[in-house]
């Protein structure tokens, strides 16, 4: 008999996180996880070509094989990028400063 991978499948909405346990035949792929998890049927805005893909936390593409104990990661899409958000928050905080001291 041959071995067997016990993987976890991991995707968390802005509301909940979801965990699913599955046992896979050694030498799955991350994809294949995903697919016996039953989180694709559950959460239609999955889409392996668009939601990025790790194994703790370390990026992994779909043909990835897993290996014993792994936790496949589902990314949400960013909503707004983190950098852009920073150069906001600095442009507003230099706005608010310049502005304090001229009321003089």
């Amino acid at each position: 008999m041959g071995k067997t991978l016990q993987v976890e499948v991991v995707y968390a909405t802005p509301d909940r996180q979801e965990v699913a346990s599955v046992s896979l035949p050694a030498g799955s792929t991350v994809a294949q996880a995903i697919e016996a998890s039953g989180l694709l049927g559950k959460h239609p805005d999955i889409d392996l070509n668009r939601n990025k893909l790790g194994i703790y936390a370390k990026l992994a593409n779909p043909d990835t094989a897993l290996r014993d104990r792994d936790r496949v990661e589902i990314y949400r899409p960013l909503i707004a990028d983190s950098k852009e958000m920073r150069k906001q928050r600095a442009a507003e905080g230099k706005a608010t400063r310049r502005g304090e001291g001229e009321s003089e």
